[in-house]
């Protein structure tokens, strides 16, 4: 495992993101005056959607739905990224971040697509009204459906919350400040935060619109690739 020589309070790759996700906000700022939607074009829809896209596994992470998403995501991938960029090496890093990010999207996409299937199974002609955006608002479970198929997923949540897990399970009694005032450690902040995003996510509430299993997937990524590095002893 690479050990730097010198810590860098902003390295490359975390400097690059950081720019990135920044300049992606301003543009789908800029362009929605001149009627061009970026979230619709670089967001990650599902399957069904006449929108989808493949490119949208990756330039999802680089959208975000409001400034305060964009603010606490970056502020994350810079707290946990640069200890983990210097630590890991900046190649280690991205290859890391773009997986648990790419995986935590393969994981929302999965469990929505068991969503779709079990509401179609039961009301099989709701899907085409769907996908055209349209619902009965008679029928509740109508609403969910058209939501799941037209509503795109943006954000890098899915690969910070692959970060917090590998800060976890790299720097376990390391102190975290919770509200910036309550100390905790953060091994027992991982697993505490990974059991409300589960409990999110199956309780599954219809006006949450946060992509709870893609968070929990990130970290499902991130652990099984921690793992795989560490019996392999691969070298960057």
């Amino acid at each position: 495992m690479y050990r730097p020589g010198n810590f860098s309070e902003l390295p490359e790759v975390v400097k690059n993101l950081l720019i990135l996700n920044g300049l992606f906000f301003l543009a789908t700022l800029s362009l929605s005056n001149l009627g061009i939607d970026l979230v619709k074009i670089l967001g990650l829809h599902q399957f069904q959607s006449t929108d989808f896209r493949p490119h949208q596994l990756i330039t999802h992470l680089f959208m975000h739905g409001n400034f305060t998403h964009l603010f606490f995501n970056m502020f994350a991938l810079w707290m946990f990224g640069k200890i983990l960029e210097n630590v890991w090496g900046s190649k280690r890093f991205l290859i890391y971040y773009m997986i648990t990010g790419i995986g935590a999207a393969c994981i929302h996409l999965l469990i929505s697509q068991y969503q779709i299937i079990s509401i179609s199974n039961q009301i099989p002609e709701m899907v085409n009204l769907a996908i055209e955006g349209r619902y009965n608002p008679s029928i509740p479970i109508s609403k969910k459906l058209t939501q799941l198929i037209i509503t795109p997923t943006v954000g890098a949540s899915g690969a910070v919350f692959g970060l917090l897990l590998a800060f976890g399970m790299l720097f376990p009694n390391a102190l975290l400040y919770l509200y910036f005032a309550i100390p905790i450690k953060a091994k027992y902040f991982v697993i505490g935060y990974g059991l409300i995003e589960l409990y999110a996510g199956i309780s599954n509430n219809p006006a949450d619109n946060v992509a709870h299993f893609a968070h929990l997937g990130g970290m499902i990524f991130g652990f099984f690739l921690i793992k795989y590095w560490k019996n392999n002893m691969t070298s960057f």
